[in-house]
Formats: C-alpha cells, structure tokens, sequence
C-alpha cells in the first residue's frame, strides 16, 4: 500500500505559501499570465483529488477530468473576492474540490461501480506484461473497496496524505483542524486499513 508522504521541511512549505500567495496576487490584480499559471496548478490538485476520490465510478477518468474542470471555473469565478485568512491557498482549493467531488458523487450514485484503473508507473526501460497489469488492477480494486468501506474523515485525511501528498498543517488547513490531529486521525485510518486488507 506504500506508506505515508513525509512532511516537507518547514522552510519548503513556507517558500511554497509565499509563491502561491504572490502569484494569487498578481492574478487577483489581472495578470494573465498569473492566472494561467495559476490555474494549471490549480487543475493539478483538482485532478489528483478527483482521481483519488472518484476512482472506482464508471468513466472515472473523464469524471475526474470533468471535476477539475468545474473546480477551475469555481476558482476563477471566487478569485477576485478570495481573501486568504490565514489558510493556505490550496486549502481553499481542496475545499471547492471536495463540494465538486460531491457533486459528482450524486450524480453518479444511480450508476453501477465499477473500476477505472491505469496500470501502474513501471521504472523506466521496463514494459509491463499483461499479468503484471492485471495483478495491478485487481490490487488497486481491492485497495479502493477497503478504503470505502472506512469512516469519511478516514478516507478524506488518507486520499489528503497519501494519495495526493499534501503535509499534516496542509492537511489540517482543509480539514480545518490541526497537525497533531491530523496525524492522530491519519494514524487511526492506516491501522483500520491494515485491519481490514487483512482480512479480505
């Protein structure tokens, strides 16, 4: 299942925070250039969080798509009224993304589930045969119905850390909560997981 993301240095993500918080800026104040560069970052966390979320719906990729692209249009809709507060930018993002992901969600709830998965990322040089990509599918199968079957706080703060990487105080930012209870939270959601993949 591969283990969680360790934090980046503290001074990375505040190099990160002050990048994010001018570029926001030089959108806000109509800088076309800002707002693309904006917004392909924006696209970038919308669709990893989509993919995360919506993995196991029909057409999973095209939805996913599709949620990154409403998320986007939400952004620049809000952007000029954005205020940060004190959160992070891509707490702000997250948000919008998880009512898009929602939405989506009820959309599709009348539809039959099944899985949309992309092979896995082989090291360079190597072709994967088709029993590895079967092999590959079934895991990310069976990983996507253990994982439905935990808490939704569980599942947000594991597709938060694990899946899309973000670190605990980013994590605790969307969640609107802290690093520490972040960290319990997410502790709590591997040792369910692990409970539950073994006894499948």
């Amino acid at each position: 299942m591969g283990g969680a993301p360790l934090d980046r240095p503290v001074d990375r993500i505040g190099d990160r925070i002050d990048e994010d918080r001018s570029l926001t800026t030089r959108a806000r104040e109509g800088d076309a250039e800002a707002r693309e560069e904006l917004l392909a970052h924006v696209h970038r966390l919308a669709h990893r969080y989509a993919r995360a979320r919506l993995g196991t719906y029909p057409a999973a990729s095209e939805l996913s798509a599709d949620v990154a692209q409403e998320v986007c249009m939400a952004v620049l809709t809000a952007l000029p009224a954005y205020d940060e507060r004190g959160v992070p930018f891509e707490a702000f993002v997250y948000r919008i993304a998880a009512h898009k992901v929602a939405d989506a969600q009820r959309a599709q709830a009348r539809g039959p589930v099944t899985a949309d998965v992309q092979g896995p990322a082989w090291p360079q040089g190597r072709v994967s045969s088709a029993e590895d990509d079967v092999v590959a599918a079934d895991e990310a199968s069976r990983l996507r119905d253990v994982l439905s079957t935990l808490s939704q706080k569980h599942q947000e703060v594991l597709i938060l850390r694990v899946a899309v990487g973000l670190t605990a105080r980013e994590t605790a930012d969307v969640l609107g909560s802290t690093p520490g209870a972040v960290r319990v939270l997410q502790h709590r959601a591997l040792a369910a997981l692990r409970d539950r993949w073994e006894v499948q």
